[in-house]
């Protein structure tokens, strides 16, 4: 059986780190949601595999240089 020992210092910096990833997938699934404008809840982006939240965060991406592009207004 393998023991941790761990300084304070290096849990500190363990739990500030996953503090940050939980702060970011935070963001990515209210980016979502908004780039959505409702048509997926903040419950069903939860919800959504890594894999999922990936697609559409590709396809949020195409749609905003498509319309940089074409002029069109975003908002």
């Amino acid at each position: 059986m393998r023991i941790l020992t761990w300084s304070i210092d290096q849990i500190l910096q363990e739990v500030s780190n996953l503090e940050n990833e939980v702060k970011n997938f935070k963001q990515e699934l209210y980016k979502i949601c908004w780039f959505m404008r409702g048509s997926i809840s903040l419950r069903e982006a939860y919800l959504m595999s890594s894999e999922d939240r990936e697609i559409i965060s590709n396809i949020v991406k195409e749609n905003i240089e498509t319309t940089k592009k074409s002029g069109l207004p975003f908002f």
